[in-house]
């Protein structure tokens, strides 16, 4: 590995003492801090090499946090995640900007306040679950068919409970329906 190629804070490997940090570089040479102590090692004649996944980015035509936000974007749909302003476009406006508030029993307890954007999120992401949860219930490759069915009915039943939280939508089809098949 070249002298070039090594950054303060990477992990390296070395033939002989394992794993290390590189905590400083110079002009030939860098000191790692391995398990047994400090070495300065030559890292190209020492055979060292990167204990972490590398990757080259060639002819970069873009700022790298332009692409870097690309990625996570692309990363965040393929997971099937939505940002809590996705989220508060599906909730009724009625609701922008309000807030729950949850008073105990015991009078010489605190009410607790919850803005509704941020109950709503919880519920939306409990939903996605449990459409994750249905779809790995169906495609489970060792549970019969009554097994599965068995399961369905428990989410089913679940989203049954959540139809209590369908005022907080704003379109019908965002409802839970109480069959699980929105």
């Amino acid at each position: 590995m070249k002298i070039q190629d090594l950054h303060i804070g990477m992990r390296v490997k070395h033939p002989s003492y394992g794993e290390g940090v590189v905590r400083n570089i110079s002009e030939h040479t860098a000191d790692v801090f391995f398990e047994d102590g400090k070495r300065i090692v030559e890292p190209e004649a020492a055979g060292l090499e990167a204990a972490e996944t590398q990757a080259a980015v060639t002819g970069l035509q873009m700022p790298l946090q332009t692409m870097v936000r690309q990625i996570v974007a692309a990363t965040v749909a393929e997971l099937g995640l939505e940002k809590p302003n996705t989220l508060i476009d599906k909730l009724a406006a009625r609701w922008h900007g309000g807030k729950i508030v949850m008073h105990p029993a015991d009078p010489s307890l605190q009410t607790k306040d919850v803005p509704v954007e941020v109950f709503f999120h919880k519920i939306v992401m409990m939903r996605n679950n449990f459409r994750t949860l249905e779809q790995k219930i169906n495609a489970h490759p060792t549970l019969n068919d009554s097994e599965k069915v068995e399961l369905q009915q428990y989410i089913t039943r679940c989203y049954g409970s959540m139809t209590t939280f369908n005022l907080l939508f704003r379109d019908r089809e965002d409802y839970f329906s109480g069959s699980g098949k929105e």
